[in-house]
């Protein structure tokens, strides 16, 4: 009786812990036949990415934030994809009446050697930067000033002279290969947590650097304009280079001339702005980046008191401070009260090529994202909009005002109407390799929906989750606000290597079959988001002033 007793209670409390215990969260349900119907829409024959990819790039060129060919471009946009079929296409301004600044384009370059012998030199004319008035021809001199007492002793021996103005450095011999894919190991790493106490000190994306020069990092040298650079690529200017530059017009430089960021080669020239896009800092004199191999032939026969003659004719426009433009577009959702999801990349580039890897090729992949959703007429509860930002390369300026304006300002936090109504925002910033995984951003409640989502691409190489963070491009804004946003771990290819910021960021650089593949990953999560009956969980809201929308990461980064 005793032991009846005794198995009678013990089943009791079983079931009573059973029903006090809360239920199981329910698995991720998922599509498979939606699956099978975005692969076979974003491949082959069906996919528009690269026809968008050519004429953002080989047609329309760099898209300079300010300038008349990144206005060009984005009309071109907002007209394909209103013929697509998308709601509500537009132009978006931001600035506040031209508070970015000036815009800027180079209309020609022209750069040889004359003496000792001939050669045509391989550069372009950095950003914020004057042209030469009409053909210039000179003495080379090497003048490296980065102290006031520097600079005096250059005083009254510039005037008409091309200067130099870095010390030259040799080539090392590149002996690992420019273009890579991320290995099993390293994806195997990534999908640990870092050490909670150290931390992963690097705030490069997965893999950008393996394999790249020394300098070929992302952001260049301050030397050649990067992000250290100027105020993050030309809004600063104060200080000693604003003294720098006023002393260099004075003394009567004719240009300025940089080698192309450090340890690029091959011709490969990594450079950014030389000035301000605020017309109210003192501008450079005409200035130019050129390949590092033409740069230190110039420096040795100076160091050997050969003398150098350099010619160049470079013709520059300024253009009216104005508003810039972020790019959106919808498609509707079903259930006007489900919220919304957002998919995008930034639009802008920098001048050196046509800004293909950076960040034509997530600018494409969002659009072929909606190309796709649209003709597959899938029906979602939420509205899904692309956004395409400007102003990023000067501190995601476009999608900082954006969220401002839509979601909650950072300083105060108190958060607007569509704050609640955003799931999620995805962003595709790191050149044309083919997506592998996901940074989480320090979202641990994530991970089984997106491992449910990423099961269907496996076999497609995307397999990776990372609770790391992951900084320097747009989701950062809206992280920084508590709304979920994410950026996409991608093969780095030769991103680190060669396309970054350089000369070689055109259309050949771009991977067809890898954006192909991204297209359709991003759709996916897309619709999935767009589908399912929750909000995706969220992180707890920051502290006012915490994140204010900057370019960092968090843990890990």
């Amino acid at each position: 009786m005793r032991k009846t007793l005794i198995g009678i209670l013990a089943v009791l409390a079983v079931c009573l812990w059973v029903e006090a215990s809360p239920p199981q969260d329910k698995p991720e349900k998922i599509d498979l036949g939606v699956a099978h119907r975005i692969r076979s829409e974003a491949f082959g024959t069906h996919s528009k990415v690269m026809d968008s990819a050519f004429y953002l790039t080989d047609v329309l060129g760099p898209r300079l934030t300010g300038s008349p060919e990144a206005k060009a471009a984005a009309e071109w946009t907002v007209k394909k994809l209103t013929e697509w079929g998308l709601a509500n296409a537009r132009m978006e301004p931001w600035g506040g009446g031209g508070t970015f600044g000036r815009g800027w384009s180079c209309t020609r370059f022209v750069a040889m050697m004359k003496e000792p012998g001939f050669q045509p030199i391989i550069g372009f004319a950095r950003p914020w930067s004057p042209g030469t008035d009409g053909d210039v021809t000179g003495e080379a001199v090497l003048a490296v000033i980065t102290t006031p007492e520097e600079m005096e002793q250059w005083r009254g021996k510039l005037k008409g002279k091309i200067v130099l103005s870095a010390a030259p450095h040799a080539d090392e011999l590149p002996v690992t290969p420019l273009a890579v894919r991320l290995t099993d190991a390293e994806l195997a790493a990534a999908a640990l947590a870092p050490d909670p106490i150290s931390g992963n000190p690097s705030s490069l994306p997965l893999g950008f650097n393996r394999g790249a020069p020394a300098g070929g990092a992302r952001g260049g040298t301050p030397a050649a304009g990067g992000r250290g650079a100027a105020g993050r690529g030309g809004r600063g200017g104060g200080g000693f280079q604003a003294t720098l530059n006023k002393f260099l017009k004075e003394e009567g430089v004719l240009v300025m001339v940089t080698p192309g960021s450090g340890a690029a080669d091959g011709g490969t020239i990594m450079g950014q702005s030389a000035g301000s896009q605020n017309p109210d800092q003192e501008g450079p004199p005409p200035s130019v980046a050129i390949a590092n191999e033409h740069y230190n032939r110039i420096a040795r026969l100076l160091e050997k008191n050969i003398k150098v003659t350099l010619e160049f004719d470079i013709q520059t426009k300024f253009t009216e401070p104005a508003d810039s433009y972020n790019i959106t577009a919808e498609i509707p959702g079903a259930d006007p009260n489900a919220g919304l999801v957002m998919v995008g990349g930034h639009f802008d580039s920098w001048t050196g090529g046509t800004g293909a890897t950076d960040n034509g090729a997530g600018s494409v992949v969002a659009m072929e994202t909606m190309r796709i959703l649209k003709s597959l007429n899938l029906k979602m509860p939420r509205t899904v909009r692309i956004a395409l930002w400007t102003g990023e390369e000067q501190g995601i300026l476009g999608s900082r005002a954006y969220v401002r304006e839509h979601f909650a300002d950072p300083t105060d936090m108190k958060p607007k109407p569509e704050h609640a109504k955003l799931s999620a925002y995805y962003n595709l910033d790191n050149g044309s390799g083919k997506i592998r995984g996901i940074y989480m951003q320090d979202n641990d409640q994530l991970r089984p929906i997106f491992e449910a989502w990423l099961e269907p691409f496996q076999d497609l190489g995307a397999t990776t989750l990372t609770i790391r963070n992951t900084g320097s491009t747009d989701h950062v804004s809206f992280d920084a606000v508590g709304l979920p946003a994410f950026q996409f771990i991608q093969d780095p290819l030769d991103y680190g290597s060669r396309t970054h910021h350089s000369n070689m960021d055109v259309y050949d650089r771009l991977q067809p079959n890898d954006l192909e593949q991204a297209s359709a990953i991003m759709a996916w999560f897309a619709y999935n988001t767009a589908s399912r009956p929750d909000m995706l969980p969220r992180k707890p809201m920051p502290q006012p002033g915490a994140g204010r929308g900057g370019r960092g990461g968090g843990r890990g980064q």
